[in-house]
């Protein structure tokens, strides 16, 4: 099974800096036990898990050990995977999590989760 995957430090202007977290462009959700396995894999603070569902996108994120809530650096890190490689012409997305929805906007090359 071959899955896209990125690693970005989020809240750095260059790499190696601060934040990192890996994020995987999936086509369809694997097992939770999957999930884990590849977040343990990374072994980075978080992985963030991305789907994309029409306008939106679905967004899960695990730590090596377990899944979480909520992350905004993994947010903010699948946003720029999205403005930068996936979809460049975009400007903001939704993200359907488990804490309900989250809007990430690119403000002129600058990622922001918007309140």
């Amino acid at each position: 099974m071959k899955i896209p995957m990125y690693q970005v430090d989020a809240f750095a202007s260059r790499p190696f800096a601060v934040n990192p977290a890996a994020v995987c462009v999936l086509d369809e959700w694997l097992e939770d036990g999957v999930l884990q396995d590849i977040a343990s894999e990374n072994n980075l603070a978080e992985t963030a898990f991305i789907i994309k569902n029409a306008d939106e996108y679905s967004l899960r994120w695990f730590t090596p050990t377990v899944e979480i809530d909520l992350c905004g650096h993994a947010t903010l890190a699948s946003a720029y995977v999205i403005f930068e490689f996936l979809e460049p012409t975009r400007r903001e997305v939704i993200f359907n999590t488990m804490s309900g929805k989250l809007a990430v906007a690119d403000d002129e090359g600058m990622v922001r989760q918007k309140l």
